[in-house]
């Protein structure tokens, strides 16, 4: 696992964490933030998966 890899699941987490609480709140501006993060933590994580890919 790189650095790609643990901060894009980082991104991840906080992205979902931040989603739940724009429900919660009924702020669709944090949800919607939240979601973004989400989709671009999963991308970082992608191409962290592909470095790693490309090593081996």
């Amino acid at each position: 696992m790189n650095k790609d890899q643990i901060k894009g699941k980082l991104k991840e987490v906080a992205g979902t964490v931040k989603e739940a609480a724009g429900k919660v709140v009924h702020n669709k501006g944090l949800e919607e933030r939240g979601r973004q993060e989400k989709i671009l933590g999963k991308a970082q994580s992608d191409v962290g998966k592909l470095k790693e890919d490309l090593k081996k």
